[in-house]
């Protein structure tokens, strides 16, 4: 399984990200692959990149350019529960009495328990619309009884 991560980025890489997002995001198009030239003190070539490589590319360097390190896991992998608690930015046991209560479906492999990514996002969507719906709530709410939202 292909499984990359990157801590957060140093100040010098973060700010190349930025340079980088910005001069690649002036050529990238949606569904166009892009050529690019490459080369190195002895060598140089033309490679072609397919578009949603590029998208991505893009999305790396978006998160580098703010700080933040970089998890790539394929989309039909399979996540330990340190894993899938990474994912999450939750504790590890917190996750398993996830699991436990039913909320994010797992099948256990010997005695480890093993979680498809697509569960977990599909779990940290719904927390996510279900927190935003929240926040919706209160800022009505609070409109609502003049408490400085006008």
């Amino acid at each position: 399984m292909l499984t990359y991560r990157r801590l957060p980025p140093t100040e010098r890489e973060s700010n190349l990200a930025r340079t980088s997002k910005q001069l690649l995001s002036r050529y990238a198009r949606t569904d166009q692959p892009l050529a690019l030239r490459v080369a190195d003190d002895e060598h140089a070539e033309s490679i072609e990149l397919p578009a949603a490589a590029v998208t991505l590319l893009m999305d790396i360097l978006g998160a580098m350019a703010s700080g933040q390190g970089v998890t790539l896991i394929p989309e039909n992998a399979e996540l330990t529960t340190a894993q899938a608690a990474d994912a999450l930015n939750v504790s590890r046991p917190y996750l398993i009495k996830l699991l436990e209560n039913g909320q994010i479906p797992y099948r256990k492999v010997g005695k480890h328990r093993r979680i498809r990514l697509e569960d977990v996002m599909n779990y940290k969507r719904a927390i996510d619309l279900e927190r935003e719906a929240v926040l919706d709530q209160l800022v009505a709410d609070a409109q609502e009884q003049h408490m400085g939202y006008d």
